[in-house]
Formats: structure tokens, C-alpha cells, sequence
């Protein structure tokens, strides 16, 4: 008699598909795909910032995972709460995406004379208070205007002249083909560079999940793992950690693994008016002296007062 298929959690939305499909698509075996709908997908009018609690783009795939409704989960790795349930474990981390936050506007808006293009005054969307938070450190005349929903249609808002900009998370852009669309109807999109603005502990990465009992599931997940972005993005949520785990905090991390073995860690913590910009730099032989390092640094420095 033949297996059941494995079944894929996902969120619906085209990234999230995107993320599923890929998953199933390595996989092997046709795994069914269900999709769950999360309080984060529900709760649209409100800015992230704004949104309480944890894990709410991933606590009810977490629940059917849980429950054996799902035997696979897919994340982004950067939603997943820092404490994980009982019974739960990252079985994969795929190769990591682009990890840079960046720029989309109309070619007719650009300022070439100013930082990342942008006009004096411009009104750019987004809705995470460390994008909000590094823009206004170095661009005080920025207009932040609070933006949800999918990247499609995020994205619209600015090559519509709706928004002068939006920031986006380049590997969600490209994950789903879009910088072709933003050429064609004019647009630019313009990396930020990791020394102005540090991106999300973990972004651009996804985290495979699923119960730790299942072998089954974990064996057929296994062959998508990476070891040095699995390593990378530990580094990163273990800093968070550091600071309570919270996903939305105004904190930036961004950590490298070397060609010897030693471990770049560079996080960035400033305050949600821009008023004030916290930088930390390490290279270490060990994780975990990274890590100290760079924690040591943001707290001598004052950054409790934003993330603790």
C-alpha cells in the first residue's frame, strides 16, 4: 500500500505559495499543499508595530503541525518566534535569498543627488519599525507611511505614484520574479547597502519545519538543508534572543560566515524616531563570542531603551 502524501502548511499568500511550492518541489513525492490562514494575514489594518503578541504569522500553522494536520511547515524564518513549541523542530534551512531591504520607486522620482535616490520629503511605505527607525536615522525628512499587505501589493503602491517608495526584503522581490515587472513599467529598485541599513534577524531565509517525532517528514525535508546559512541565521535570532525574541523589535542583524571558519556579526539598533543609531561590529572564532560581543557593545551603548 502506498504512503500518504506528505501534507505542506503554508500561508496564502503569493510569497508564502512561493516558499510552499519551492519546498514541495524539492521534496519530491507530490506533497499536498493546504493553506492556513494566520492572525497576521487576518489583522490588515493594523501597522506590525502595532500587532501584540508573537508568532501570529505562524502560531496556527504551528497548532495544525501540532494537531497532525500538516506534517511540513514552511516559514520565513525571520515570523518564527525565537521559543519554539514542545514537539517542534527546524528540520531544514534552505540556501539563503538576497538578505537586503530595498528601494522601489518610479525612475520619475528619483533625486540622483540624494541618499538612495529618494526626494526630499518622500513619502516611502512600510510597516516595520527597524525599517522605519534606520531610514529615519540617516533621513530625517522622510514621510514613513504604515503599508500591509502581500509584495504585489505593496509593490503597486509605488509604481502606481500612489507612494514615492516602498522598502521591501529583496528575497521576497525576486523570489517572485518581480524586478522584471518593476522594469517595465519604469521603476528602480535599489539595494540598501548592509553598512546604512541592517536587515532582519534571519531575513531572507526559510525555516522548514515539522514535529520532532516524524521521521518520515524530517528525512524527506533533510537534502534542502544548508549548514552555513543555518549557522548564519542562529547567530542572528540568537542575538535577538538576547534582547526578549521579539520579531518587530528595531533591531538589525546580519552575520557571515568565513572562509576559515570564523563568524562577521554587524547589528544595528537605533531608536524609532531615527534620533539616535546604535552599531555593532564583530569577528570571532566562535558563535557564541560573536554574539557576546556584539550584545555587550549595543548595551554599554544604551540600546535597552529600544529592544529591551
Amino acid at each position: 500500500m502506498a504512503e500518504a502524501k506528505l501534507r505542506i502548511g503554508s500561508r496564502g499568500s503569493d510569497l508564502a505559495l512561493w516558499q510552499a511550492r519551492y519546498t514541495a518541489g524539492r521534496m519530491g513525492g507530490e506533497p499536498e499543499l493546504i493553506i492556513i490562514k494566520t492572525e497576521g494575514d487576518r489583522i490588515q489594518h493594523l501597522s506590525l508595530d502595532k500587532v501584540e503578541g508573537k508568532g501570529f504569522f505562524t502560531k496556527e500553522i504551528e497548532a495544525a503541525l501540532l494537531a497532525n494536520e500538516i506534517d511540513v511547515a514552511v516559514h520565513s524564518y525571520k515570523d518564527l518566534p525565537i521559543e519554539a513549541p514542545p514537539g517542534l523542530v527546524i528540520a531544514s534551512v534552505p540556501v539563503r535569498a538576497p538578505v537586503r531591504d530595498v528601494v522601489i520607486m518610479r525612475r520619475d522620482r528619483i533625486d540622483p543627488k540624494l541618499q538612495w535616490g529618494l526626494p526630499k520629503g518622500a513619502r516611502v511605505g512600510t510597516s516595520s519599525l527597524r525599517r522605519k527607525a534606520q531610514l529615519l536615522a540617516q533621513r530625517k525628512d522622510l514621510v514613513l507611511v504604515d503599508l500591509r499587505g502581500n509584495v504585489p501589493t505593496r509593490l503597486r503602491k509605488a509604481l502606481t505614484g500612489e507612494l514615492d517608495a516602498v522598502v521591501l526584503a529583496e528575497a521576497g522581490v525576486t523570489r517572485l520574479g518581480l524586478p522584471k515587472e518593476v522594469a517595465e513599467k519604469d521603476g528602480v529598485m535599489t539595494p540598501l547597502p548592509l553598512n546604512e541599513v541592517c536587515p532582519a534577524p534571519a531575513q531572507g531565509a526559510l525555516a522548514i519545519q515539522t514535529r520532532a517525532s516524524d521521521t518520515r517528514a524530517r528525512a524527506a525535508v533533510a537534502p534542502l538543508h544548508d549548514p552555513a546559512t543555518a549557522l548564519a541565521v542562529k547567530v542572528e535570532r540568537d542575538l535577538l534572543a538576547h534582547f526578549g525574541g521579539g520579531c518587530h523589535l528595531p533591531l538589525g542583524a546580519f552575520c557571515e560566515v568565513k572562509a576559515d571558519g570564523s563568524v562577521y556579526l554587524r547589528a544595528i539598533v537605533a531608536a524609532p524616531d531615527g534620533a539616535e543609531c546604535l552599531i555593532a561590529e564583530s569577528r570571532a572564532a566562535t558563535p557564541e563570542a560573536a554574539v557576546a560581543e556584539v550584545h555587550a557593545s549595543l548595551v554599554k551603548a544604551g540600546a535597552q531603551r529600544y529592544v529591551g
